[in-house]
């Protein structure tokens, strides 16, 4: 795989002798089990996957890049590079500008941009609407594009099913980057339609089934539909894409779902003619990622850790696996842990971070589970190990804990 050009300070050596480690013991990724580091009092169970993706680390590259390569131009990002608060404060240190933010409203109007300027079009993609207005100005946007590849591959599996004329059905979080570009290069060849869970995806099942009328099915996916989607003639075929950072399970659940309620329509035999078999199209790192926050489920942990940008889908979702078996922290850098006894996390339900005292839980040798989003720099995690460990007396080396690692694997 590509190796990439990103800023020392995003890098870790703890991190990268960890992940170096496992490649050399298990080079094709077969072992989803935790890395386990033991430093006495308290131990780490690190996930096998975690940190910067392909995708990521190749945003990062243009970027910086970008800002290397033209001095005094004014440079500007569509939205958020990625969701990653330290990632996106490092550009506009720099003199990077926003021009909308996450939600698409815009911090910037177009009309004060000039063709003179650079425009970077951020790891999620953008719209056709976008790139059009881009255009006007006399702005390639293709010209410092960073969308990741395996979002593009999502596009083409979208424009593959409109070929085939059949609709396109985006499993993704609609208000969300990649979901909105998604959704607009979908909508140019396909009739299409974002559902956001299994609880929609059965709602959905609900309007094929004739059990929910037309005018409901526009209520109750107001905002989620291409233009002049007609349910009775556009749900007949469908198929289904997802926004590469969401769960697979439930992915494969509302594919299922879908599948089962066109046999139940048409019969199996004629399934084909009613239901793409597209596959998910997660990316790799996601697939990766979640399988190996599966993998540290069974370590009997005390807590868990997860270091993300609050907004981050991918982050997001490692972090609802882990709370179904852990007490578990939602941190967006080592920064929020303030003490042994008091740290800052965001609680995913309430939208909201809070401070939480007593977190460390009273034990011999604490166990914690830790891992990170694809937008994460390995330095938070480096940097959460070592907060961690200052908070006790008499551990181990990380140089020993390293080199007993390296025996054991």
């Amino acid at each position: 795989m590509k190796k990439f050009e990103i800023p020392l300070h995003y890098k870790s050596s703890i991190v990268s002798e960890i992940k170096k480690i496992r490649k050399e013991s298990d080079p094709r990724k077969k072992d989803y089990t935790p890395t386990v580091l033991n430093f006495g009092p308290i131990t780490f169970y690190i996930a096998r996957h975690f940190g910067f993706c392909f995708g990521v680390e190749n945003a990062i590259e243009i970027a910086y890049k970008t800002i290397e390569e033209n001095p005094g131009k004014r440079i500007f990002l569509l939205s958020e590079m990625i969701h990653n608060p330290n990632v996106n404060n490092d550009l506009t240190s720099q003199g990077v500008e926003f021009i909308m933010d996450t939600s698409g409203k815009l911090l910037i109007n177009w009309a004060d941009l000039t063709k003179e300027d650079i425009v970077i079009v951020p790891a999620f993609g953008t719209t056709l609407e976008i790139e059009s207005e881009l255009t006007k100005i006399g702005i390639d946007p293709y010209r410092y594009n960073t969308t990741c590849p395996f979002v593009e591959k999502v596009w083409k599996t979208a424009s593959s099913l409109g070929d085939t004329n059949f609709t396109v059905i985006v499993h993704g979080k609609h208000s969300h980057e990649e979901t909105r570009a998604t959704f607009s290069h979908s909508a140019k060849s396909a009739p299409s339609l974002i559902v956001r869970d299994l609880r929609e995806a059965k709602i959905l099942a609900d309007v094929i089934k004739g059990k929910i009328f037309e005018e409901e099915f526009y209520e109750l996916f107001d905002g989620k539909f291409s233009e002049g989607f007609d349910p009775g003639i556009d749900l007949l075929r469908i198929g289904v894409v997802n926004q590469t950072t969401m769960l697979a399970s439930e992915t494969e659940e509302i594919s299922n779902h879908l599948k089962q309620t066109m046999i139940s329509m048409f019969g199996a035999d004629k399934l084909s003619k009613h239901f793409a078999d597209t596959r998910d199209t997660l990316c790799y790192a996601t697939n990766d990622n979640q399988r190996a926050t599966n993998g540290l489920l069974e370590t009997g942990a005390d807590l868990a850790i997860v270091i993300g940008g609050y907004n981050s889908s991918n982050t997001s979702h490692l972090v609802e696996l882990l709370e179904k078996r852990f007490t578990t922290y939602f941190i967006s850098s080592a920064d929020k842990i303030i003490s042994n006894n008091s740290i800052k996390h965001y609680l995913l339900k309430d939208k909201r971070e809070v401070e939480t005292g007593n977190y460390l839980v009273p034990s011999e040798n604490i166990k914690v589970v830790l891992t990170s989003g694809a937008s994460c720099p390995d330095a938070e995690v480096d940097f959460t190990i070592r907060k961690l460990i200052s908070y006790y007396k008499n551990t181990l080396s990380i140089e020993d804990v390293l080199a007993e690692l390296r025996k054991q694997l």
